[in-house]
């Protein structure tokens, strides 16, 4: 059975499936090239490429995100399953806005690191997202804390909600990851 458009009670619609997995992969993807990156020297050749696909990304990402949080205004998350204890739904609810949290902080102090010297940011030499800030001294350096920090935790975090979805699938047996791929339910 395909997943229909929109959440329904029980289930994920694939709108809610597609956003989940393309952010899931886009926040490992820049955080690894992010970490790739930062050792790389004048004359390699991704020394500015790298960071270019980085911040193209990260600003595709974060349309994506506001969209994602958009979504699910018009579209409701699907309520817990039956078996799940309050601790468990309790740590779900605090533990996606603390995703959501993260994800914009690192999103916006990695804008203000590439944007505090008043330059703006070329996303893959489609359009310009200009500098808000102006020139900026010490922003960088600030911004930058803030974005290593942000990029850890939410990396760190993400691995737990991963690691929890795989145990509701393994040792719980029930359909909490199975509802974020588009299956059905398990017989």
């Amino acid at each position: 059975m395909s997943a229909p458009v929109v959440n329904t009670a029980d289930r994920y619609g694939w709108v809610s499936i597609v956003l989940h997995w393309v952010v899931a992969l886009a926040v490992f993807g820049l955080f690894a090239l992010g970490t790739y990156m930062v050792d790389l020297t004048y004359y390699d050749s991704w020394y500015r490429s790298a960071p270019h696909i980085h911040k193209s990304i990260g600003l595709l990402l974060f349309a994506m995100v506001l969209f994602r949080l958009l979504w699910r205004l018009v579209s409701p998350v699907p309520h817990s399953l039956s078996n799940h204890k309050r601790w468990e739904k309790v740590s779900a609810k605090v533990a996606h806005g603390v995703l959501y949290l993260l994800i914009l902080v690192a999103m916006v102090s990695g804008y203000l690191i590439s944007t505090a010297d008043n330059s703006g940011i070329d996303v893959f030499n489609w359009f310009t997202v200009p500098s808000l800030t102006g020139r900026q001294k010490g922003l960088e350096d600030t911004a930058g804390l803030v974005h290593y920090w942000a990029t850890w935790g939410l990396l760190v975090l993400a691995v737990i909600h991963g690691a929890g979805a795989l145990k509701h699938h393994i040792i719980d047996r029930d359909d909490t990851l199975r509802r974020m791929l588009g299956m059905s339910r398990r017989r």
